[in-house]
């Protein structure tokens, strides 16, 4: 069949626009960008691998066969050579041989063996080349060959992503010599111009490299994503393990004095030191029920309670449902030690420190830290309400509790601050209401139950900075 040079022309077009419009629409599907990006790819992935992109271009060989003219739906040769530098040789021949199938019901017996040695010769480079030099494979053939001959004047080396596009357009090419001595047994682009065969072989290769660079920003996104996750996670580990040093200081001193007057209170808060370092030490989840929390507190408000003597009275409202319910570890020790170094500490009489929980009406978990101490002052001249109290009085602490409850929650959860000077200060927390049992249940880590959280708060710092 003669094809005329301006059809080859806008067929050319067209098969870039058809190899983008496949590899993004693959890029949107979970399954697929998880399949491709494994590491180390199980036989039943390749497989999964292989249907996924196979799929739409057997159709797009069927509809080259029964539609005239049609010809750029047709991308069976570029679809072999894409699995054979992705998969490898075996999967990629299982590929090119389905991706045969419309052809040869066409009487097209060329198309099998041709997509098998396609197959095998990607599949081979692929054993060889390092990865990174498919996934940054360019498909902008001119700036590739700029690189090549730049980087080889300053020191000859064999460039594999330029091997890679002369191996394409080589197997293009040797495909269109075929279609020219055999047009009835094998379908390719060919042409008497030159510089039309030349365009033929040329685009092969910018058809390979479109999917790659599709799916290799889909792989940069996900390894950003991933570091992203990792310091998400050793800042949230060190927020959570965060503790006062002169808390530990002032109870060993206090250990220590009491080593001969009261042993047994030394050992008790030897014991009691001990598991708040232990919590502290250890690998715990990021979560946890909030009797758990309150267990972690009391060591810590004992201890306080030995060093302060009188001076310090503990008051507990707990509401009996809030028990189960599980919140950031860590959460009401920051709160507490400001309320006794920043409230009740400063007062020769003491104070009171009182802890609530309750779920409001609107089925919010609330928390709440209050004091009878000095109090906070409040700076109203650029900002004013909990922020300005925070700044002026909360410290290191209020800080690693607000950040803590962004990145958990997100703009659901709020800390609100309410103090007066020489009456006290009021912290409230308000958190959405996870049961431990349905989060024990579900085995998933802060991150991945905060994902969209996380996204939320790096959108708006970004718009911040």
């Amino acid at each position: 069949m003669h094809i005329s040079q301006s059809l080859i022309l806008i067929t050319l077009l067209v098969e870039l626009g058809v190899a983008a419009a496949m590899s993004s629409s693959l890029a949107r599907s979970k399954k697929f960008k998880d399949t491709l990006l494994a590491p180390r790819k199980t036989t039943r992935q390749k497989v999964e691998l292989v249907a996924m992109i196979c799929a739409p271009m057997v159709l797009g060989v069927m509809v080259r066969v029964k539609v005239p003219n049609f010809l750029a739906a047709d991308l069976s040769l570029e679809t072999t050579i894409l699995l054979g530098i992705l998969v490898g040789p075996l999967a990629a021949m299982a590929g090119g041989a389905a991706l045969a199938i419309p052809a040869l019901l066409h009487h097209e017996y060329w198309a099998l063996p041709v997509n098998l040695i396609v197959a095998a010769v990607a599949g081979s480079f692929s054993r060889f080349a390092d990865p990174e030099d498919v996934w940054s494979f360019s498909p902008m053939i001119d700036l590739s060959l700029y690189r090549w001959i730049r980087r080889n004047l300053e020191r000859p080396h064999l460039d594999r992503q330029v091997l890679l596009l002369v191996l394409i357009a080589g197997m293009q090419f040797c495909a269109s010599l075929i279609s020219w001595f055999n047009p009835r047994r094998y379908f390719s682009l060919h042409s008497t111009e030159w510089w039309v065969e030349l365009l033929i072989c040329a685009n092969a290769p910018v058809v390979v490299g479109i999917p790659l660079k599709i799916w290799n920003a889909v792989r940069v996104e996900r390894k950003l994503e991933e570091q992203e996750r990792l310091l998400l996670e050793a800042r949230l580990d060190a927020l959570q393990r965060q503790i006062n040093p002169h808390f530990l200081f002032n109870t060993l001193n206090s250990i220590t004095s009491l080593v001969r007057s009261q042993p047994e209170l030394a050992r008790e808060m030897i014991v009691k030191l001990a598991n708040i370092l232990r919590v502290l030490l250890k690998d715990r989840d990021a979560f946890v029920p909030f009797r758990e929390e309150l267990a972690f507190t009391d060591d810590y408000l004992d201890i306080e309670v030995v060093r302060f003597g009188a001076k310090l009275r503990v008051v507990k409202e707990i509401a009996p449902e809030t028990l189960d319910i599980v919140v950031p570890g860590m959460l009401l020790q920051p709160l507490i030690e400001n309320s006794i170094k920043h409230g009740l500490d400063p007062r020769i009489s003491g104070g009171t420190v009182t802890l609530r929980s309750r779920i409001d009406e609107t089925g919010m978990l609330v928390v709440e830290v209050e004091d009878d101490g000095v109090g906070m002052s409040i700076e109203r001249n650029q900002v004013s309400g909990a922020e300005s109290m925070v700044r002026q009085g909360a410290g290191i602490g209020m800080k690693n509790v607000r950040e803590r409850l962004e990145v958990q929650y997100g703009s659901p959860a709020s800390v609100e601050v309410n103090s007066r000077p020489g009456r006290g200060t009021k912290v409230t927390l308000r958190m959405p209401v996870l049961e431990a049992q349905t989060w024990s249940q579900s085995g998933r880590h802060v991150l991945e139950a905060a994902v969209s959280a996380v996204d939320d708060v790096m959108r708006r710092a970004k718009v911040r900075g």
